[in-house]
């Protein structure tokens, strides 16, 4: 049940299912790519504890040999049985539910089925969690299991809407249906395997709480046939309301499940199905960041360390091709010749300009470009660089396009003797955080060769964080290995680069700490500490908070990954993900305190940060830089 990335990948739901080879049959020959089939007959109900049938002999359902093992594995998710009271309070019904569950998801194991649909209909599900979680401990089939909740509760789909009512009220009233699902994950330790079959609703309730959904591992949406509407045409059609969320849902690669009777006879089945793929089709294009990012969503990467660790040729390659990066720089170089070098002075005036941390040079192109765009002229262009194998193409290049204008030093900036001071210093030592590749640190042992009334581009960098939800990254972090010689807890005590993806952010970024160059400040102390307070517009869990930065490079030239700021187009930098050891389940309107720290010592920076939310407090993370520093 692979999505092909052409079109939207759709199953059809039987409730019952007499002939299973016609059904599926019908459903492929329809457009549809799998079906959901109850794993045994619906009105078969078993009796384990006592009653007739308790010592009745006969088949539990169809034999396995209905169908191949191959499409067992590939078109078929399995139902569990609707009369199922798993947390009844009658002992009977419970323990025969129980009884049948395990029945059931034996026999779906068997058939080697990739998911199993189960239905979650109250907030009441300690036992139905107990009895899965048991079950998924002792399985060794890496089965996949759907909790089927719907967006709204039966009972606040079947109250009538009343005139009159604030809306903020008629919110209050709703049961929330993600807090079933969320108890549900949380006695089931959020585990892998669990997913979210999220079923739509004629009612929507409001876009705050529709969003939260989004963070989670949503595997399918089930769209009734009661929801269509017909078009002039006699198509079925949904509401502009639901499209909007069924697109939000297809960034999360879901699946989409038609379930119900069919209600537009005269396009047969399959009108649904071409419905989903064309709202497939319409989904906006893929942006520069989109395309770029393809494959890194929610995918955990450890910061790059430049100071520490040489840069391989391909990374220097990737972050080359950003299309605003460097036409950034170029602007800011230009604008600060201007002002630098007045008009009449600019035939004569000549400026020392030096790049430091210069890589593969695109920064000396863009120097030297801006040079002659302003029509000043560059008595020498300084390309500091202490990774060995980039100084190799810097001096390549300078031999077949530089020539003497630009001098290759292939020294750390904070060491070199510069044999004169400069008019303008270039840098590019942002990372996803701002200062986390200690751009901080480089600049200021580098400035001592900067005029006194020099420019240093960029100019100023911040940070930000906002509080995150997202039980993915949690869980990718929790799966990571713990390298030797470090404590148990070290997963969750360092910062990961990650194209944020299925998340949700749940409040605006704050700014954290600011640096500016040159730093004029009688003694320099980088050290930091800030304490930031947020408040949840919904209930939530607090996985981690995400983090951003924007930099001035110089006057009103901005690069900017913050989201309402982020710069078009520009790929260079993902945000950065700072974990929770103990996810915190915060209530609507909750405040969430953050407080964190940069500290450092004359080898290593390091962060360390702490949570405050829902009565609750976190042990201070990384302590000491136990688990991760930065080396200078």
């Amino acid at each position: 049940m692979q999505r092909a990335n052409s079109r939207a990948s759709c199953g059809r739901d039987f409730h019952c299912c007499p002939d299973i080879g016609i059904a599926l049959e019908t459903a492929c020959k329809a457009g549809y790519d799998f079906v959901c089939l109850p794993l045994v007959n619906p009105r078969f109900k078993r009796e384990f504890i006592g009653g007739p049938s308790k010592t009745r002999k006969c088949a539990l359902t169809r034999s396995d040999m209905c169908l191949s093992s191959q499409d067992w594995g590939s078109l078929v998710v399995g139902k569990v049985s609707p009369w199922l009271q798993l947390d009844a309070d009658f002992y009977n019904t419970r323990k025969n539910s129980e009884q049948a569950l395990k029945e059931e998801l034996t026999w779906s194991a068997h058939l080697g089925l990739p998911a199993v649909l189960m239905p979650l209909n109250s907030g009441k599900c300690s036992n139905q969690s107990q009895c899965l979680n048991e079950y998924m401990a002792s399985s060794y089939f890496q089965q996949q299991y759907w909790i089927q909740v719907p967006l709204l509760s039966p009972a606040d789909q079947c109250d009538p809407v009343i005139e009159g009512i604030d809306d903020d009220m008629e919110e209050e009233n709703l049961e929330d249906t993600w807090q079933w699902w969320d108890k549900f994950r949380s006695l089931c330790d959020s585990n892998r395997r669990l997913g979210v079959a999220l079923e739509l609703t004629p009612d929507l309730p409001s876009e705050a709480l529709m969003e939260r959904w989004l963070s989670e591992p949503v595997k399918a949406v089930v769209v009734p046939t009661s929801l269509f509407l017909t078009n002039k045409k006699g198509y079925p059609v949904l509401s502009k309301a639901h499209q909007a969320l069924i697109k939000n849902l297809f960034k999360l690669e879901v699946q989409v499940i038609i379930s119900g009777q069919e209600r537009h006879p005269e396009k047969t089945i399959r009108a649904y199905q071409q419905y989903m793929d064309h709202l497939w089709q319409s989904q906006d294009p893929v942006d520069t960041v989109g395309q770029f990012a393809k494959g890194y969503e929610d995918f955990l990467q450890s910061p790059l360390q430049p100071l520490m660790d040489n840069l391989e040729s391909q990374t220097y390659e990737i972050f080359e091709k950003d299309p605003i990066k460097y036409s950034q720089y170029q602007k800011a170089v230009y604008l600060a010749l201007l002002d630098r070098v007045p008009l009449e002075e600019r035939d004569k005036k000549e400026s020392v300009l030096m790049v430091v941390g210069a890589g593969r040079g695109p920064l000396v192109r863009a120097s030297l470009a801006a040079a002659d765009e302003a029509g000043c002229k560059l008595k020498k262009v300084y390309a500091v660089e202490k990774n060995p194998n980039a100084v190799i193409t810097l001096r390549n290049i300078k031999e077949a396009e530089w020539g003497d204008l630009v001098e290759i030093i292939s020294c750390d900036m904070r060491e070199w003797e510069a044999p004169e001071k400069t008019d303008i210093l270039v840098s590019e030592l942002l990372g996803s955080f701002g200062d986390n590749e200690l751009s901080p640190e480089c600049l200021d042992g580098a400035q001592r060769y900067l005029k006194d009334d020099g420019i240093s581009i960029p100019a100023k960098y911040t940070s930000y964080l906002a509080p995150l939800m997202s039980c993915k990254l949690y869980n990718e972090v929790r799966g990571s290995k713990v390298e030797r010689g470090k404590p148990p807890e070290a997963p969750f005590e360092m910062p990961y680069v990650v194209r944020l993806h299925n998340c949700s952010i749940l409040d605006d970024p704050q700014p954290v700490f600011i640096f500016s160059h040159p730093n004029k400040a009688a003694s320099i102390d980088n050290c930091r500490f800030k304490s930031l307070e947020f408040k949840s517009s919904e209930a939530a869990v607090v996985h981690g908070f995400a983090g951003y930065f924007d930099t001035q490079l110089y006057k009103d030239v901005m690069l900017s990954i913050v989201p309402e700021t982020h710069s078009p187009c520009m790929f260079s930098w993902f945000p950065i993900y700072f974990p929770i050891r103990v996810p915190i389940k915060v209530e609507k309107n909750s405040l969430i305190t953050i407080d964190i720290w940069r500290r450092c010592t004359s080898k290593n920076v390091w962060y360390e940060w702490s949570f405050q939310c829902g009565g609750q407090t976190s042990p201070i993370h990384n302590p000491k830089g136990r688990s991760y520093t930065i080396g200078l």
